[in-house]
């Protein structure tokens, strides 16, 4: 948004919104651009989908450059540590826009943490919420709960928001090839 780019947020909380804390309060009381959200796994992501996809009907004739993001943090095997995974719908939008995320990401890791290297990746996987969403859509995975020290990261405000930041520069370089 300050960049002039349009933002939705799917899933609101409407009093608790963005918060920097380390470990945020558990609620239920999220809704779905306040639509109250389904307690079905697959009803919830039809839902997320079917909102997406209204948005995207309004708004295609409107703005030259469309794209979904779906964030997720993964719960796996606790010894796996992850970087970051990009996942793309089978569309080609989708998966240019992935690997130019990518590439911002790790030049990013490169600037702050020199020596660390990075290796999230980039794939087309056959997830619902990627394969139903009309526009290109991506899905991030930030890291792995389960790990320690993914978890440390995820949990630092910081981390973050370096993270949002880097995802935004690498749209706005996105956004700035398709131009």
């Amino acid at each position: 948004m300050s960049h002039g780019a349009t933002v939705y947020v799917i899933i609101e909380d409407e009093n608790d919104g963005i918060r920097d804390e380390r470990y945020l309060e558990n609620d239920k009381d999220e809704t779905c651009m306040g639509d109250p959200i389904p307690k079905s796994q697959i009803d919830r992501l039809k839902q997320r989908v079917d909102k997406v996809n209204e948005l995207y009907r309004e708004d295609k004739e409107k703005f030259d450059y469309v794209r979904a993001l779906e964030i997720h943090i993964d719960s796996r095997n606790p010894k796996r540590q992850i970087d970051l995974f990009l996942y793309h719908a089978d569309n080609p939008l989708s998966r240019l826009t992935s690997y130019t995320l990518r590439e911002q990401m790790k030049a990013k890791y490169d600037e702050h943490q020199p020596g660390r290297g990075f290796s999230g990746n980039v794939s087309h996987r056959d997830l619902y919420i990627l394969r139903e969403m009309d526009p290109p859509a991506i899905m991030v995975e930030v890291g792995n709960f389960q790990h320690s020290l993914d978890r440390r990261r995820i949990l630092d405000s910081n981390n973050r928001q370096a993270v949002a930041n880097w995802l935004t520069l690498g749209f706005i370089e996105d956004f700035n090839k398709q131009q």
